[in-house]
């Protein structure tokens, strides 16, 4: 049996994630990925580390506020306080020789930066923000960079109002976008939804001062550590492809195994009810009554003589429509209305 256009599309979906964390034939030069305090970055970015050394791909890790480098990171450069063309030169310097020939080879070796703060560069390098990323990206080389969503960007007095925001620049920039959030308050704003009321908020959304409620309440439900990616993957052609996912980290003593992957509508709280029923379910259109026929009832349709059949039969010229009628015993002639 074919696979359905629907399974299709999942499949496929879930082949381009795959392709965008592995860092594979540069799917992606530029992805942002946008969280919170409710949900941090933490967990996709080691995710992506993890999955780059085991591609032996170079991780080189920009810092504008962390304090430590990571234990996957290759090189770790701090930016903070430093002017953006001496950070450009340092991580060019880092950057694995390619020449044209073999951009397209896959045996050349890439790395990948990772930018932990791109508020902080923001507020820093508001005009040149687009031209340092611009720079810093080669055939070889992608870049993964963080923007807080409840993080404030302070521009400078010398800016313009006229000029786009620094996150609708990164946005415009970005080739892949990947907005994450808490699978439990995902599963929380569902149950809401499907009771219709109104959806809970956490954090900052709260507007209660002085107190984080969702940082606070903690459950030992393993949905706790999901972490929901709403992927934005704009294609070469110009098509972009939206979708749902679950990522669920590793454990922390398996240190060599990958999270897991899955469609957001393959969790029991947010599948759809026709979900489980076949593909001829799915096309039917909706209706109180069943449209099928059973096998029975298609051949007695097809052997039901329709009124008149024989007027259809082409008898002569100009007589193909004539109405054959036969009397029968209880039909009174009239040779009047005959002749009318």
């Amino acid at each position: 049996m074919a696979p359905s256009a629907n399974s299709h599309g999942r499949s496929h979906s879930l082949l381009l994630l795959q392709r965008l964390l592995n860092f594979r034939d540069a799917a992606s030069p530029l992805t942002l990925l946008l969280d919170n305090l409710e949900q941090p970055a933490r967990p996709v970015i080691s995710e992506l580390m993890t999955r780059a050394k085991l591609a032996k791909t170079k991780i080189i890790f920009l810092s504008f506020c962390t304090v430590r480098k990571p234990r996957e990171a290759d090189v770790f450069i701090k930016a903070a306080g430093k002017d953006l063309n001496s950070v450009s030169r340092e991580l060019l310097a880092q950057y694995p020789s390619f020449q044209s020939a073999s951009i397209k080879d896959k045996t050349a070796q890439r790395a990948v930066v990772f930018i932990d703060s791109l508020n902080s560069l923001s507020s820093t390098a508001t005009q040149s923000l687009a031209v340092f990323l611009s720079s810093i990206i080669t055939p070889v080389v992608s870049i993964v960079g963080v923007y807080h969503t409840d993080v404030p960007v302070i521009l400078p007095k010398s800016s313009n109002e006229y000029e786009p925001h620094p996150f609708a620049l990164l946005c415009h920039l970005a080739t892949a976008i990947l907005t994450l959030s808490n699978l439990r308050q995902e599963i929380e704003r569902q149950k809401a939804r499907n009771r219709s009321v109104v959806e809970p908020e956490w954090g900052l959304k709260e507007h209660r001062e002085g107190i984080l409620i969702g940082l606070a309440e903690r459950s030992k439900s393993e949905d706790d550590a999901g972490v929901v990616i709403s992927m934005e993957l704009r294609r070469r052609s110009g098509r972009a492809v939206d979708e749902k996912f679950i990522l669920m980290p590793a454990e922390a003593a398996a240190k060599s195994r990958l999270a897991k992957l899955c469609l957001l509508t393959d969790h029991a709280m947010f599948r759809k009810p026709d979900a489980e029923r076949g593909d001829e379910a799915e096309e039917q259109p909706e209706s109180t009554f069943n449209l099928g026929l059973t096998e029975k009832q298609r051949k007695d349709r097809e052997g039901i003589v329709l009124p008149y059949f024989d007027a259809q039969t082409d008898i002569g010229a100009g007589e193909g429509g004539r109405i054959l009628y036969e009397m029968g015993r209880e039909d009174d002639f009239d040779d009047e209305e005959d002749e009318i």
